[in-house]
């Protein structure tokens, strides 16, 4: 049984007055959620969204009223963390802010909450291994041994070359075909430890392995294959209502 401990500090900069969010949070990750400064990592490090992306944010904020802009704090995390590769810089996090009209702690608390967000450079290949029950009864743990082994590497931790790391999450939502990981936006299903080396070391090489169950079950449908409706339907039907809709006109 691991804990999450959390603990939430916040400090106010002398220089303009700013205030910045220091969390100190053990979790499944290992990592210390708590920002230092550090080289590419300041308030002062230059920052601003793509051209493309700020087409994107337009879309994003059309979906909220003006005077509910800060409703799209997510989804703009969110790009920044793409656009820098995988991980979101304290300086993204103060842009954010500033696009959406929000304190700047408003935007820490949610990139703190949240373990979808990294704080610090991660590895090219972000490696989430669920272990939350249905996971764990279907063997969990052992594939989180066999991205250990595989990768050289402890939860937490990331790999010399700088393409993968690994972390322990919570339920990931593919229970049905448990065991799975999820490497950065793509489930890998229905896992044995000798499978998990072998989509890693797949990515290792450069050429992924195609995404979902890896024991040739379709989707999530019963490892036993279809046991009902297994014939075309016999009706009664739905009408067509194409087809009235073009008569009425």
């Amino acid at each position: 049984g691991r804990r999450v401990v959390a603990r939430r500090v916040w400090w106010a900069r002398e220089d303009g007055g700013r205030a910045a969010l220091h969390a100190a949070r053990v979790g499944h990750a290992g990592a210390v959620n708590s920002h230092r400064d550090s080289e590419g990592n300041t308030a002062e490090t230059p920052f601003d969204f793509s051209d493309e992306n700020y087409k994107k944010i337009a879309e994003i904020l059309r979906k909220y009223p003006t005077n509910y802009k800060a409703s799209g704090v997510i989804p703009l995390l969110d790009l920044a963390q793409r656009q820098c590769g995988g991980w979101l810089p304290l300086a993204a996090m103060n842009k954010v802010a500033r696009l959406l009209e929000m304190a700047p702690m408003r935007v820490y608390e949610v990139a703190t909450f949240y373990t979808m967000f990294n704080r610090e450079k991660i590895g090219k290949y972000n490696v989430q291994v669920c272990t939350t029950t249905p996971c764990m009864i279907r063997g969990g743990y052992e594939i989180l041994k066999a991205c250990e082994k595989t990768l050289g590497i402890s939860v937490g931790g990331d790999t010399p070359d700088g393409l993968f790391h690994l972390m322990e999450v919570e339920c990931l939502g593919a229970c049905v075909n448990a065991p799975m990981i999820q490497i950065n936006d793509d489930f890998y299903e229905d896992l044995t430890p000798e499978t998990t080396a072998k989509v890693l070391e797949s990515f290792k090489a450069g050429t992924p392995l195609p995404r979902g169950p890896q024991n040739g079950r379709k989707t999530c449908e019963g490892i036993q294959g279809k046991t009902t409706l297994t014939g075309e339907p016999r009706g009664p039907f739905a009408p067509n209502l194409e087809n009235e809709n073009s008569e009425a006109k």
